[in-house]
């Protein structure tokens, strides 16, 4: 079974369903559009949309795509299992401060991004920074959830690379354009539907596929530890572990649900405060939709280990020739259970992105298969316009500050401004997500992007908190914000090795820093510590040079903005 005959198990009944879903996604957005007579009305959906639906379009923006056929895939690690839940220990922890602090001091008066209320409080310079951190972390991560998500899709389908990509620009363009937020948000709502049904459905299939049925998957999970869940290992290279989720992960989601316009614009939409609190704290179901692919991958491992891959499958998982399947299999790595050292029967694939995309098409019946790809789809091109619509709204924010209220161009312009840069963003990220399709062939461009908002959350989060207390220097807080950065560098891996591919620096000099060692080949380098501290590390440092900063020169010139909000 190589791409060709896959693309064949693609029917005319799943692209009718494909394109159905599309159009029917896209009237939706259409009817709940409302007026977009102002900016208020298409960045902020006129602050009348209900909580429920802005909480759905919250979880359908965390759970994307790439985590619907990812998550499945992690499963087929060699050892893995559910030690990512433990994060939901910090991930709601962190929304309900969100909802009980930050939801309060955004509703005090009309502003459209966390970085106005950073702007109001500390300066234009502090609404800059934090714009510029936003942008440069949400850019390269976005193009690589469209690209991500384009892979499966451009091998199921058997459409080129480039079409899936610029389908999905296209779309996201069209859908932004449309209602602004109120269209992101309707849609992002269907995601969630079809996400939920699709991850029910798929379970269920499985395993009452198995000749044991939910005895069989409970046993044969259980005894290659699949289900494990908690980690209690204090080990400072692990991230998954209980302690990241208590002392680190709350840092990072503050960040991201507090701080960071592709979340927080979707909670500037309610109707008041108590309502942004809700939809934010009602979020949290989106961890069930994470165990919800978690059993979904234990079940395909399940199925898997009771049914091999075939050679044709084992072809298409490690990249190689069908020729090549015994020797495939019999270099491959297997999983095991880490307790006993038992080993199952399935090959730890190459491309783990591939095996539910690959059981989707070879197992559901057509029509079926359509529909959970359409949801994909759907998902990239809703990540896309999300970040559209928020690149759009800090974009023209910059330039005419409309929380001050003192705009001089009326609001029919700003809103038609509003549109081209829309458009500009669009064109501007599919562009790049092209030239990242080209890139990826000569470097890890996936790990770079994911990662690359670790260089700027705990900035974000300390610019929050800076204006919150309204104590700090701005001087202090870009000092703390390059030292930040400069912490990240010498943590993650990612940069280090594009310089190490292009021969700008080798791996021995990189393995004498504390932070790193060679990797068994000698070819590279691995961090000996988890990036994940630098969450709460990176918030401190920022803040702590800031305040010192501000203790300092309490007086000086250039110093924060009063701590009056009118200011």
């Amino acid at each position: 079974m190589d791409e060709a005959a896959i693309q064949d198990l693609f029917t005319w009944w799943d692209w009718a369903v494909l394109v159905a879903y599309l159009l029917l996604t896209t009237w939706v957005g259409h009817r709940m559009r409302g007026k977009q007579a102002s900016i208020r009305d298409f960045f902020l959906g006129g602050r009348s949309l209900p909580w429920p639906a802005v909480s759905g379009s919250i979880i359908a923006t965390e759970i994307s795509g790439v985590t619907f056929i990812g998550v499945p895939g992690v499963l087929f690690a060699l050892n893995g299992n559910f030690t990512y839940l433990q994060w939901a220990i910090g991930s709601i922890a962190a929304r309900i401060l969100v909802a009980s602090f930050f939801t309060k001091v955004y509703y005090e008066r009309e502003i459209y991004s966390p970085y106005d209320y950073m702007g109001l409080r500390l300066g234009n310079l502090a609404k800059t920074l934090s714009t510029v951190l936003f942008t440069i972390g949400s850019i390269l991560a976005q193009s690589v959830r469209v690209l991500v998500a384009a892979i499966p899709l451009k091998v199921v389908t058997g459409l080129p690379f480039e079409a899936c990509i610029l389908g999905i620009g296209v779309f996201a363009i069209a859908w932004t354009l449309m209602g602004g937020m109120r269209t992101v948000i309707w849609t992002d709502v269907m995601q969630f539907i079809l996400f939920t049904f699709g991850g029910l459905l798929a379970l269920i299939w499985i395993v009452i596929s198995l000749d044991g049925g939910w005895a069989d998957f409970i046993a044969t999970g259980s005894q290659f530890a699949r289900f494990d869940t908690l980690d209690l290992r204090i080990d400072k290279e692990l991230q998954f572990t209980l302690w990241v989720a208590i002392f680190a992960v709350p840092f990072q989601n503050l960040g991201v649900f507090g701080t960071d316009q592709l979340m927080a614009q979707r909670m500037f939409c309610c109707r008041d405060a108590r309502s942004a609190g809700k939809a934010i704290i009602w979020s949290s179901v989106g961890q069930l939709l994470t165990l919800l692919m978690l059993l979904v991958g234990t079940a395909l491992f399940v199925h898997y280990h009771e049914n091999p891959f075939t050679d044709s499958e084992i072809s298409i998982l490690f990249d190689e020739p069908v020729s090549k399947s015994a020797e495939i299999r019999d270099n491959a790595t297997y999983a095991a259970n880490p307790h006993t050292g038992e080993v199952s029967q399935v090959p730890v694939p190459k491309k783990r992105d591939y095996i539910f995309p690959l059981w989707i098409v070879s197992i559901l019946p057509p029509g079926l298969s359509g529909l959970i790809l359409a949801g994909v789809f759907a998902a990239a091109i809703s990540s896309l316009d999300s970040i559209l619509a928020a690149l759009s709204q800090t974009t023209l924010s910059l330039f005419y500050h409309p929380e001050r209220g003192n705009v001089r161009i009326s609001e029919k312009q700003l809103v038609r401004r509003s549109r081209a840069l829309v458009i500009i963003w669009g064109l501007i990220l599919t562009a790049f997500t092209l030239v990242l399709e080209s890139a990826q062939q000569k470097i890890e461009i996936v790990p770079l992007a994911f990662g690359l908002t670790s260089y700027t959350v705990g900035p974000l989060l300390a610019l929050f908190l800076a204006a919150l207390w309204g104590r700090c220097h701005i001087r202090g807080l870009i000092l703390g914000s390059i030292i930040s950065f400069v912490l990240v560098l010498f943590v993650r891996t990612d940069i280090w090795a594009l310089l190490i591919k292009a021969e700008w620096v080798s791996p021995n000099s990189l393995a004498k820093l504390p932070t790193y060692v060679l990797n068994e080949a000698g070819n590279g380098i691995e961090p000996t510590l988890a990036y994940v501290w630098m969450w709460p590390v990176t918030t401190i440092v920022t803040l702590g040079c800031g305040l010192l900063w501000g203790m300092i020169q309490p007086k000086s010139s250039g110093h924060a903005a009063s701590s009056d909000p009118a200011s």
